[in-house]
This record gives structure tokens, sequence and C-alpha cells, in this order.
């Protein structure tokens, strides 16, 4: 039995560009002519998760990574056999681009580059505003393998607590839909996928202050709900102060030959990392502060529109129509990048080659692309339930709780920060979906009666500093 809280399927997962960090040879790696193994991949995922990531998670994803990938295909999941050249979202249909930053310094020097992002193929590309999204056409595949295999999907329905048998596994749960109260028995378990909490104020403020205010990139119901109910069932949360930015400056990649600078006039990252990347640099170095240098070769509106502040036929008088700018400060930048540009290497940032092209062509101009009002910057949670590369969530002391299980942005997944890769959310929440679904199905089936469990759960003695029994007390109700 499937609770879905909205009216209809899919969640935040339906609202995405459809993009899958998969690797570790996928027969869409194969055939648009790249190769790729689990070594490389795990590599990477280990050295761009954040200074404390699942290792264990990691390596059961790169692991399976390709078979999860053929599941997907299996299902019906359409896939083009064309590789986008740019490290953007593809524009067009292409089925495989570089959705990372293993391109890049210092990662291209750890391991082997392979383009990792595969898209869903849908009306027009990754990003389409128009028609059907590519997310979309992602979750109307998996909804309707649900259906086909039986389920029964109960839309509109609210899961408000949690039962506990005697011997404190989860054995029913109670739900609200249409106005009325239901409880349910559980035979093997229940598997929470509820997602983050980045649309919940006050969880945010508790969890995961930060001195700037994005836009979440959430549905309505991401505001922590299952979180809440694992933990007052006695779950474990982890890494619940950590954030994905994300910041799509450079699109279209033509301004990836431009340089993005700070208010001192320095740069500040390489141009052509993926934008998550460049979105989590700028937030905590340069203070959401950020701009875009181009000449006349590298000009060109950008997707999301910015500012155009300054236009001068040179450095110096860009400079002066910038007053926060320290003293010829970006007249040295440009002169060191341009040098650069003429060697064909990047010592500094480690941009490529192929993106590196003198700033020479006048007029000059500088898009403002600081975080502000009507700017594109967008952020969502990592943090959740501790869990099992398998499903389980654990307690404060690292053990399983029995019949509970969860997957997705409702736990702590690969990444304990930022994760610099596009896909990665949609790709760990689909796979460790399944392995929670497996582990649950291997339970042995057992019932337990609700008025059992309700009459334990109010007489349960709880510590001080544990929530309460089951019922998820706090965060706003449903709108």
């Amino acid at each position: 039995m499937i609770l879905e809280r909205a009216s209809f399927g899919g969640g935040t997962s339906a609202l995405s560009g459809g993009v899958l960090y998969c690797g570790g040879g996928t027969s869409l790696q194969r055939a648009c002519g790249f190769e790729d193994s689990v070594e490389s991949m795990r590599d990477y995922l280990c050295a761009s998760c954040g200074p404390d990531p699942d290792e264990q998670k990691i390596a059961a994803y790169c692991e399976a990574s390709a078979e999860h990938f053929e599941w997907l295909v299996e299902l019906g999941v359409p896939f083009k056999a064309s590789f986008w050249p740019e490290y953007t979202e593809p524009s067009s249909d292409d089925g495989l681009y570089f959705s990372g930053c293993e391109h890049t310094q210092p990662f291209s020097s750890l391991t082997e580059p392979a383009p990792r992002g595969h898209v869903v193929r849908a009306q027009g590309s990754a990003g389409d505003t128009e028609g059907i999204s590519a997310g979309r056409v992602l979750m109307d595949v998996l909804e309707r393998s649900v259906r086909q295999a039986g389920a029964d999907v109960a839309l509109g329905s609210r899961l408000s607590e949690l039962l506990l048998a005697p011997d404190g596994r989860v054995c029913g749960a109670r739900y609200e839909r249409e106005g009325l109260s239901h409880t349910v028995g559980v035979r093997r378990g229940i598997v929470l996928t509820t997602g983050g909490f980045i649309a919940n104020k006050e969880m945010v403020r508790q969890h995961a202050p930060r001195p700037w205010a994005l836009a979440p990139l959430a549905g309505a119901h991401d505001d922590g709900e299952g979180i809440r109910l694992g933990m007052a069932a006695g779950g474990a949360a982890r890494h619940m102060d950590a954030l994905a930015y994300m910041c799509p400056v450079l699109e279209p990649h033509t301004l990836v030959k431009g340089i993005l600078f700070d208010e001192r006039g320095q740069r500040f990252v390489t141009e052509d990392a993926n934008h998550k990347r460049i979105a989590e640099r700028a937030l905590t170095q340069a203070g959401g502060r950020i701009y875009l240098l181009v000449d006349d070769g590298s000009f060109c509106q950008p997707r999301f529109e910015k500012p155009l502040i300054a236009v001068a036929e040179s450095i110096p008088e860009i400079e002066a129509a910038l007053p926060f700018l320290p003293q010829e400060s970006l007249e040295r930048t440009v002169d060191r990048y341009n040098a650069a540009a003429r060697a064909g290497l990047d010592t500094e940032w480690g941009k490529r080659a192929e993106n590196l092209e003198p700033i020479t062509h006048p007029p000059y101009g500088v898009f403002d692309c600081s975080l502000g009002e009507g700017q594109l910057y967008l952020a969502f949670t990592l943090g959740g339930l501790a869990t099992r590369p398998t499903g389980e969530v654990l307690n404060r002391s690292g053990a399983p709780i029995r019949g509970l299980y969860a997957a997705g942005r409702a736990t702590s997944g690969l990444s304990a920060q930022n994760c610099f890769a596009s896909g990665i959310q949609l790709g760990e929440g689909t796979f460790f979906g399944r392995l929670a679904g497996r582990s649950a199905g291997r339970m042995a089936p057992t019932l337990v009666s609700a008025q059992e469990a309700l009459s334990v759960r109010g007489n349960r003695p709880l510590e001080s500093d544990e929530a309460t029994a089951c019922a998820s007390s706090t965060g706003p109700q449903d709108t």
C-alpha cells in the first residue's frame, strides 16, 4: 500500500530535470563511446561528497549503478543514446552529459573523468518548461509500474502516526484522508520516502540556518514530516545542517568563456564547474556577491536574466564603473587569466583548455549574478534519518528499528554537504528505495492489533531526550 500525501504522484522528483547520476559502465555510456569503472565513480563521489561521505552507501551505489540504470530502462524509462558536450543540462533531448565536476580540478587529477548525467528523454530538454518535464516522464513510468505490480495507491493520504508493537517494532500507522482517520496494520515494514524539509522554515531555522535566504527547490510537502515521524519512533538523524545549493548562472554555455569574480575582483571558482559547486563557493567564499565579466566574443543574454551593470571599451573603464572593486584588482585578474588562456593552462583554478579564451575583444560587459531579488539561487536539504544502505532506519545506538525503513531525502544519503553532481538525488533515491523495499519484503510477516500497539504506545516510558512515542508533534499542519 502506498500513502501519497498529494492528490497526484511524483512529488518533487516530478518537478526535476530528470537527470540520474549513474555510471560504472552503463549501456548509455558505452553507446556514446565512453568507458567508465566502478572504482572511478566511487573515487569521484568519495572526493566530492563533503568531509563525511557515507562510503558504505557510495560503494553500494557505484557497484550496482549500471544494473540500476538497466532496471530503469527495462521499466520503460526512455533515454536517447547521444552525448551533450556542454557542462549544463542539455537544451536538447541528448541523453548523456558531464553532470558533475569530474572534468575539473582537483577531481580530474584523482580519477579518470566520465560523463554520468543520464537524462530521461522528454519533449524538448531536461530543463524544458513547456509540455511534460523529464522528471514527470520518469515518475509516470515508475508510478505506472507500481500500479501494475498491484499496489494499492491511496492519494491524498497524510501519514500522521507510526504505531509500535510491545517489542518496539513498527507495526502499524495512522493516516488521514478526506477528513477521516484510518489505521492500518503492517505485516513487514513501512518505508518512508517523504522528501526533505526545505519547505519547513522552522526546521530550516533550527537545523540549517544560513545568513542568506534561498528559494526552496521543493514541493509544498517537503516539510520534514517523515523525518519527524522516524525520529519520534526512535530514529537518529544525521547531517541535518547540510544543504545543496543551485546557481545556474552560466547558461547558455557561451558564458563559460567569461570570468566569474567576487567583490575583491578575484576569481573564486573555475567557470566550467557544475553549477552546484559554483553556488557553494559563491555563497560560502564570496558571500553571495558575484559577477560575470564577458567580452564581445563571449557575450550573450543569460538564460536566467541577469542585470548588465557595466559596459565599457576597456577593463580600467569597467573598474571605474564598479566602485566597490579595489583599484586595479580586476585588471590584474584579467591579465593573469589572459596569460593562462594564451598558454592553454589555467594553473590557478583548472579551467579546461577548450574553455579558455583571452578576454580581449571590446566592448566588455559585467552581469550581476549576486544573490538577491529576482536571482535564481535555490536550495534543498541533505540531512535526514540515519539508515543502512539497505534502508533500515537506525536508532541513536546504531541499531536498526525493526519494521522501519526510509530512502531519498527523508534520509541522510551519499553526501554530507553540497554534492557537486546533478542527478544524485534521483539516482540514490530510486536505488536505495529499491533496497529498502527488498529489506522490508524479507521481514518475517507478523501482525499486531492496533489496540495492543496503542496501549503500549501510551504506557511506554520514554527518556527525557526522546521524542514522543510515535506521533508527529512539531511543524506545520497540512495546508
